[in-house]
């Protein structure tokens, strides 16, 4: 990516009209601002988005930036890196592309090894990781697992000993796989777990413990070193950031559980995603007119939250990997080139499942003080084995939301007023199978990415992590604990530390 700034001039095209107003002068409206990508259906007509908004946008360093990360170049620049997680879909410098697709291999075999009984009678799998190491396999095997799962998926991530209690209780030591995923193979709360997985194995009698191992890891000689034979180390380049790399081996629980078909199924449709970016004119291209309308509130309008709302149970775990994917990457203070963000960066992410939040959250939303974009995420065919009452009303639960937002209600009693004008988009999966949940990512990822290249900050690093970690080994080291304030010092004593 460049250091140099993107223009948000087409800010100042959009104008101060309503959504109410903006359907009454334009009948074509809904039709124009809902756009039909490869069985996915975007609906940006309940946003403040306008033609003359996109027509005044340029275009050029969105282009040129993601030229750069197509071709494998150096996009991290405070890394040094390029970003080629888009390799891994079939799109970056031919060298990376035949690497990941090497990588896939290897992948699909040990998948088959499996299955041919390499390991035993394997029923399980314990899959070790955190971050971007564990939210992207537990969306995936969630979300498309729930009927044709071959074998049981824990994802343990959190160092809390009842976690690692529930997910261990949950599984057969004698016919558990254990896959270790961390970029590093140095991540302190993952190799904490991996100890007590180890041990859980070793506990139980198994025989070789270590011969239970998948390391799945960017750093295959660290592996190696903790123990676990080359012939069952995964590795993923290392300029696919945590975040962005379900696509990777990361996803060998995935591949497993569902079969390799189902994961080749989801990398084709985030590879259409990818094609799409690259061909589509600005006013058709579904990310970047996804990233206009969210800096048309952030930087406009003063947003400072967008949220996120899944209506289809089988979606529940999507608002917390798209924390992590737009938070991470576009929660930064500073630009490219060191200076200070001229304004604000990435909104803050948050959300839940319909209709459970229409109970909990959604007063804030109708009639609250603060200017919240809404997402809502649904799933046209349903999939569950109810009367189909159950997903007709489901969905006109989403969609009666996002209306009502939009249009609000008069009433004389101001305690039952709605202002109405409030943004949403809509987002609806004609079905949720591994090429449209695999779209739906890359579309979230290509929409992180522009508002980033929009914003002129760097979307694939993450210094922001650093610190705490840092202080997280030094505060157990009782020579430099003294250093810490009196609060922290008092707090570890209560604590018994």
């Amino acid at each position: 990516m460049s250091s140099a700034l993107p223009s948000l001039a087409f800010l100042g095209a959009q104008p101060q009209s309503t959504l109410a107003e903006l359907f009454a002068a334009d009948p074509a409206r809904a039709e124009d601002f809902a756009h039909d990508l490869g069985g996915i259906r975007f609906d940006f007509a309940k946003t403040h988005l306008t033609r003359e908004a996109i027509a005044a946008f340029d275009p050029e360093p969105y282009h040129d930036a993601l030229a750069r990360l197509f071709a494998g170049e150096v996009v991290n620049l405070t890394e040094g890196r390029a970003a080629e997680h888009p390799a891994e879909r079939g799109f970056g410098s031919p060298d990376a592309v035949a690497l990941a697709a090497q990588r896939h291999n290897r992948l699909r075999a040990l998948v088959d090894a499996v299955e041919a009984g390499a390991f035993g009678d394997i029923t399980g799998i314990l899959h070790i990781g955190i971050g971007g190491s564990a939210l992207g396999p537990a969306l995936l095997v969630d979300a498309l697992g729930r009927t044709e799962r071959r074998y049981r998926v824990e994802v343990l991530s959190n160092i809390d000993g009842q976690a690692v209690d529930e997910a261990l209780g949950r599984l057969d030591p004698a016919t558990t796989l254990v896959a270790i995923a961390s970029k590093t193979f140095t991540t302190a709360e993952t190799l904490r777990n991996a100890d007590a997985a180890l041990a859980w194995l070793e506990g139980a009698g198994v025989e070789d413990p270590y011969g239970r191992l998948i390391a799945i890891t960017a750093a295959p000689e660290k592996a190696i070193e903790f123990g676990i034979d080359e012939t069952r180390v995964l590795s993923f380049a290392p300029s696919v950031g945590g975040r962005y790399s379900l696509w990777s081996a990361i996803g060998f629980p995935a591949a497993l559980a569902l079969g390799t078909e189902a994961f080749e199924a989801m990398l084709d449709g985030a590879a259409m995603i990818d094609e799409h970016v690259v061909e589509a004119p600005t006013d058709q291209n579904v990310p970047l007119l996804a990233a206009l309308a969210d800096l048309t509130y952030t930087q406009g309008r003063g947003a400072e939250t967008r949220a996120v709302f899944a209506y289809d149970e089988r979606l529940r775990l999507l608002p917390s990997y798209l924390q992590q994917l737009v938070m991470e990457s576009n929660g930064k203070s500073v630009r490219l080139d060191g200076s200070p963000a001229a304004g604000p960066t990435s909104a803050i992410l948050w959300g839940g499942t319909g209709t459970d939040a229409q109970h909990a959250v959604f007063q804030l939303l109708h009639q609250g003080t603060h200017l919240v974009p809404v997402e809502f995420v649904a799933v046209a065919e349903a999939a569950d084995e109810q009367d189909p009452a159950h997903h007709r009303e489901l969905l006109l639960n989403c969609f009666a939301q996002g209306a009502a937002l939009m249009t609000g209600r008069v009433s004389d009693d101001p305690h039952r007023h709605y202002p109405g004008d409030r943004p949403s988009i809509t987002i609806l999966l004609e079905d949720l199978d591994p090429a449209s949940l695999g779209a739906l990512i890359a579309f979230y990822e290509h929409r992180t990415f522009a508002e980033a290249v929009l914003l002129g900050i760097n979307p694939f690093d993450q210094f922001g992590v650093e610190l705490g970690k840092d202080m997280a080994r030094a505060i157990d080291d009782p020579d430099t604990r003294a250093g810490f304030d009196p609060s922290t010092r008092a707090l570890i004593e209560k604590a018994g530390l």
